[in-house]
C-alpha cells in the first residue's frame, strides 16, 4: 500500500500483522479524494474514524489537509500509525486517539471539515455511530462526511442532520457521502 498522489506520493506505508485490517485499496482511496477534490473547499482539519493504517488520514495530509486526528482502538495499528506518519515526515501535523469511535464522538470537540469513516465490513452498528456522530459537535455546516461500506450492508440516506449526496461503488467497496442539512 502506498501513498498515491501530493507531497509524500509513492511512500510504501506498512499494514499491521496478526489484526485484521481491510486497507481501503488504491482504487477506493482514489475515487475518495477524486469526490473530495470536486466536493470540499476547506481541509483544515481531517477526521480519520477506524484508522487502521492510517491511509486515508496520511492520503489527506499529502493532498494538503491541515490537520489529521485519527481513531483507531487497536494499539498495534496506533503503532503502525504513528510509524507511517513518521516515514512520510507528516507527523507534526497529526495527533493519534487510540480509542474507541464511540469514545472518540464523546470527547473530541473540534468542527471538521471532513470525516473520513473506514469501518470494518462486518459491523452492523456502523448506522447507530453515523447516527450518533451527525448530531455531535464535530458535524460542522460544511462537514463532508465518507463513509466506506460493504454493498451487502447499505446505509440509510440520512442520519439525523446527515444527508446522503452520493454513493458510489467500487467492486466490493461503496463510498457514501454525506453533508449536513440546513437545520429549520
Amino acid at each position: 500500500m502506498r501513498v498515491i498522489s501530493g507531497k509524500a506520493k509513492g511512500h510504501q506505508l506498512k499494514v499491521p500483522k496478526g489484526v485484521y485490517v481491510r486497507p481501503a485499496t488504491d482504487l477506493v482511496r482514489g475515487a475518495i479524494f477524486s469526490i473530495l477534490e470536486n466536493e470540499a473547499s476547506n481541509w483544515t482539519l481531517v477526521l480519520d474514524l477506524f484508522a487502521g493504517s492510517g491511509a486515508l488520514g496520511i492520503e489527506a495530509l499529502s493532498r494538503g489537509a491541515g490537520w489529521v486526528d485519527f481513531v483507531e482502538r487497536e494499539p498495534r495499528c496506533c503503532a503502525i500509525i504513528r510509524q507511517n506518519l513518521e516515514k512520510t515526515r507528516l507527523e507534526t501535523q497529526a495527533h493519534i486517539y487510540c480509542c474507541r469511535v464511540s469514545s472518540a464522538i464523546s470527547f473530541l470537540d473540534k468542527e471538521y471539515s471532513i470525516i473520513l469513516m473506514d469501518p470494518p465490513y462486518s459491523n452492523r452498528s456502523i448506522g447507530r455511530l453515523i447516527d450518533r456522530l451527525a448530531v455531535s459537535r464535530l458535524v460542522a455546516e460544511e462537514t463532508i462526511v465518507v463513509v466506506t461500506h460493504s454493498p451487502r450492508l447499505p446505509l440509510s440516506p440520512s442520519y439525523g442532520w446527515l444527508r446522503l449526496t452520493k454513493e458510489h461503488r467500487h467492486g466490493d467497496s461503496c463510498i457514501a457521502v454525506y453533508q449536513k442539512e440546513a437545520e429549520s
